[in-house]
């Protein structure tokens, strides 16, 4: 017995594979061990879109090509695998790609126990068609790291016969519980060169319908994005499918999906990262998902940047996911577009997470109006767009989802963070900072003398900027106002003697929530001016919640006036909007502190020197 023969190799499975209609293999070989060949990145992966990696595994008789599923990666990228490691893989899909066998890698573990090894055997490539004729011997060698010369399989390209499947044939009906068969395919492993598959997929997204008119015609449409264990993709039905289709298709469902048209992806209407998608055609066929096999099919996949605080570091305009605590909520408000003269709903949310930051999200149309999430409560967005619109701010698309309070350990951990520590925390705002991060520049800061000589303020539309001041005087008669509780309200209530009330919800509460409306004067080198804000800015400059200051106020005047006073002397870098405002037939500028972040002094000291820097000195 040779030290080969003690690693447990799945002899005969790729054989099988080969032969076997898929249902057969998975039910013979519920989990298979190979050693590995081959690892290679391909280099035909879509720029922007996750890395993919090929995988060669050998059974000890054969080889055969494999696709690594993206989520498993890092295994790869932290090299904890190599040529030569031996793999129990526990979950997989056989399938055909361009006329070959390929294994999709679901999930495997790498027995580290037998270590690198040698190739063990002489493993040959495998013809499902002329198999029975005796395999075809293997054109590559191990020691050189190609199982392949001029095609994977070596240097006859195989004439590989379509595999007997088990598909669905009977009519779409929706309800209908009746068995399916096992061998789905993969969504990662969809492509233009399959015609007989069936998936079972998750909808994660639907559209509304959108209606169209141009020169060629008129005509609806609807999409959703398709979610398995192994990826996602995007879904269109067009005109009579949408009749057909949109009704059935809810989110959160799983539905058996086959008989699709596989199209490369347009990524300028995709947040996806898949390089095809999918288009209902007149025999596509749907069924919903009744069985207990509809719990085995994930409910959302997100692949979330660190943190808020490293959006500064992404691109404009680049598609993330975000995930963050509602720190407030906003009326919904409804704008009119400048090129095309229709209104839009928006609803802009302030979200916060650990690093200590607060970005605004917009979102737009139906879900600014429906939005019903509460402050406090966790959300995870997928899909959102990066603006530098007033600083760094996130949007919302139609294409994007947003899911609050996922089940998923990161949003328990966010939760966990927040009750514990992040209740209290002073955040500062992405919104004054971030076009400056993103260009490495320090950001044009006004002085408030160039802010008058400029006139700021003073013309039909708003003016923006950034200036750093040092807070001088908050006016303390009245800091704060009492506010409806009703989370997206904020409205003025009024005490009608039984309790506090608000017209607008028009309801009564025992209590009030105060909200901060403060008044304060900033100074600098070259002047002074006096600036208004609100619940946001007053928590960062005064430090505590609005509330504690009018119990205070209530119980100890002195203290509730020293305590303001200790707010007094610190520098901000305030994000300002200044407007024009006519009183008593006077107009003068109204400046608005929309966010005030405290100075970062290191980021300030390299500002200095580069300052110090561009002088000629000579």
């Amino acid at each position: 017995m040779t030290m080969d023969d003690t690693i447990p190799l799945s002899r005969g499975f790729i054989g099988d594979m080969a032969n076997l209609d898929s249902s057969t293999v998975l039910a013979r070989h519920p989990t298979f061990t190979a050693q590995v060949l081959q690892i290679k990145e391909l280099s035909s992966a879509q720029a922007g879109g996750p890395r993919r990696f090929r995988f060669v595994l050998s059974d000890g008789d054969h080889f055969v090509q494999c696709m690594l599923a993206t989520q498993l990666n890092d295994i790869v990228l932290n090299n904890r695998v190599e040529r030569g490691h031996t793999i129990k893989v526990r979950q997989y899909t056989p399938s055909e790609m361009k006329e070959k066998l390929v294994v999709i890698l679901l999930d495997f573990e790498v027995l580290t126990q037998y270590g690198v090894r040698d190739k063990i055997g002489s493993p040959t490539s495998i013809d499902p068609k002329v198999n029975r004729q005796g395999p075809q011997p293997a054109q590559a060698t191990y020691s050189n790291g190609s199982t392949g010369s001029t095609t994977f399989y070596g240097e006859q390209k195989p004439q590989v016969a379509p595999k007997v499947e088990s598909t669905y044939s009977a009519a779409p009906s929706y309800g209908s519980a009746a068995p399916r068969p096992h061998n789905y395919y993969t969504i990662e492993g969809l492509s233009p060169y399959q015609n007989k598959w069936t998936i079972k997929a998750r909808v994660t997204f639907k559209s509304e319908i959108k209606h169209w008119h141009n020169q060629r015609g008129e005509g609806k449409l609807f999409a959703v994005n398709l979610l398995d264990e192994t990826g996602e993709i995007k879904a269109t039905a067009f005109n009579d499918q949408v009749d057909q289709y949109y009704d059935l298709l809810q989110e959160g469902e799983v539905y058996y999906i086959s008989k699709c048209r596989v199209n490369t992806a347009k990524k300028q209407f995709s947040n996806l990262q898949h390089d095809y998608e999918l288009t209902f055609e007149r025999d596509t066929e749907i069924e919903k998902c009744l069985d207990a096999g509809a719990t085995e099919v994930p409910q959302l996949r997100f692949n979330f940047v660190e943190n808020l605080g490293k959006l500064t570091d992404v691109q404009k305009d680049t598609i993330v996911d975000v995930m963050g605590v509602i720190k407030t909520v906003g009326d919904c408000a409804q704008i009119t577009s400048k090129s095309s003269g229709r209104p839009y709903d928006k609803r802009d949310i302030v979200l916060v997470d650990s690093s200590g930051v607060s970005v605004q999200l917009t979102v737009w149309g139906t879900q600014a109006v429906q939005f019903s999430a509460n402050q406090d409560d966790i959300v995870a967005v997928k899909g959102a767009k990066v603006s530098e619109f007033n600083g760094r701010s996130l949007s919302l698309l139609q294409s994007s989802t947003l899911t609050v309070n996922p089940d998923i350990s990161e949003a328990h951990s966010l939760k966990g963070w927040f009750d514990t520590n992040g209740r209290n925390t002073t955040f500062s705002s992405l919104q004054s900072v971030g076009s400056s991060s993103m260009s490495g520049r320090p950001e044009n800061v006004k002085t408030i003398k160039q802010i008058r000589d400029e006139q700021l303020g003073m013309q039909e539309q708003p003016d923006y900027f950034t200036v750093k001041g040092t807070v001088l005087f908050i006016r303390n008669e009245t800091i704060a106002y009492a506010a409806c509780p009703t989370e997206g309200c904020n409205k003025k209530l009024t005490d009608d003697g039984d309790g506090w009330r608000c017209e607008k919800c028009n309801k009564s509460f025992p209590e009030p929530v105060y909200r901060y409306i403060l008044m304060f004067a900033i100074y600098d080198h070259s002047g002074q001016m006096w600036v208004s804000s609100f619940d946001d800015v007053g928590r960062v400059i005064l430090g505590k919640p609005a509330g504690e200051y009018m119990r205070m106020r209530d119980e100890d005047n002195s203290a509730y006036l020293d305590e303001i006073l200790k707010s007094t002397g610190k520098t901000y870098l305030f994000r300002v909007r200044a407007k024009a405002e006519t009183y008593q037939n006077t107009t003068r500028p109204r400046y608005s502190a929309m966010s005030a972040t405290p100075l970062n002094y290191a980021q300030e000291s390299a500002n200095l020197v580069k300052l110090i820097q561009s002088f000629d000195l000579a």
